[in-house]
């Protein structure tokens, strides 16, 4: 069988879901609608969070990450999800599918870290109240987010090379709406096990290492919220903690489900739909759920379009 990467001119041909030809309308007007309210949604959190000085805080800076995170991790796999979907084009050049696997892993890795630092604003917040503004200083926020975009890239540099040293054969289908790891993995020639292991150890460092960090993390913040006296102190610290939790489950779910699971049992087409939810719904989630019951974003919100109405 012609082995694919050693021969860089070869592409790919992305199935999508073309073998359901009559979802693909219906998937194109949802996930156009989806990816339009993820760019609406996310740059304005960016910009209120730059505009408005009420959030200027630890927590708004790192949202901001998040959103900005978001915005080019849909946009990663989405536009051409999207052409794919109209039938305008399916095929991917194997540098262009290259590119795709190490920006998407790179972005994925960064938000598996940045909801770690994520929670530990939250728990400095709500069990070090008294210090938070001498334990979240500027500088160790900046250094945080450094962090989470240094350790995403380092990962995706692992699985990426990882990746390209395996020989490829076979038809030139990857039965995905994007160069997904496992399915590149499904065209392996040979026997790579060793190198599969060693790919399956760093999603383990990456998803599971600070999922087990996130749980510590909320688990004494339980605690401290527990010892609060008045229900409307423990509303409030349940309020500031519950929506990140909730992205923590879904993101960290979805994640789970598919990477932590063995090769031979990953169906693609239970995949697809999968990666659906963590490409395309939960980056247009996360500024509802962020934002939703938050009354400085709101109050930042009207300050801006009352500002608006009156410079017209």
């Amino acid at each position: 069988m012609e082995t694919l990467n050693t021969s860089f001119g070869e592409g790919f041909i992305l199935v999508g879901f073309s073998d359901w030809p009559q979802l693909e309308p219906i998937l194109f007007i949802y996930i156009a609608l989806f990816y339009s309210l993820t760019l609406f949604g996310n740059t304005t959190i960016i910009i209120l969070s730059r505009l408005d000085p009420r959030l200027h805080t630890p927590m708004y800076f790192f949202l901001c990450h998040l959103s900005f995170l978001d915005l080019c991790y849909t946009t990663s796999t989405v536009p051409q999800l999207l052409i794919n979907l109209s039938g305008l084009d399916r095929t991917i050049s194997y540098g262009g599918c290259v590119a795709q696997l190490f920006i998407y892993l790179s972005l994925a890795g960064t938000e598996c870290v940045l909801l770690v630092v994520m929670a530990f604003d939250r728990y400095a917040a709500v069990c070090r109240p008294l210090h938070y503004t001498t334990i979240m200083n500027p500088l160790l926020c900046h250094s945080l987010a450094i962090a989470a975009w240094v350790g995403g890239l380092m990962n995706s540099l692992i699985q990426t090379s990882l990746m390209m040293a395996m020989p490829l054969c076979g038809l030139h289908y990857l039965n995905h709406f994007f160069c997904e790891m496992l399915v590149l993995q499904k065209l392996a020639c040979e026997d790579t096990g060793g190198t599969e292991a060693k790919m399956f150890v760093a999603r383990v460092i990456i998803i599971v290492i600070p999922a087990a960090l996130i749980l510590g993390s909320y688990a004494h913040i339980a605690q401290a919220v527990l010892r609060i006296k008045s229900m409307a102190g423990r509303r409030k610290a349940f309020g500031t903690c519950g929506s990140h939790l909730f992205v923590v489950c879904l993101f960290y779910g979805s994640g789970m489900y598919t990477y932590l699971q063995p090769l031979g049992s990953y169906s693609e087409s239970k995949g697809k739909f999968v990666a659906l939810f963590y490409t395309v719904i939960i980056p247009m989630l996360n500024p509802l759920i962020y934002t939703l019951r938050n009354k400085d974003v709101k109050g930042a919100l009207w300050k801006v379009l009352g500002r608006g109405r009156s410079s017209g």
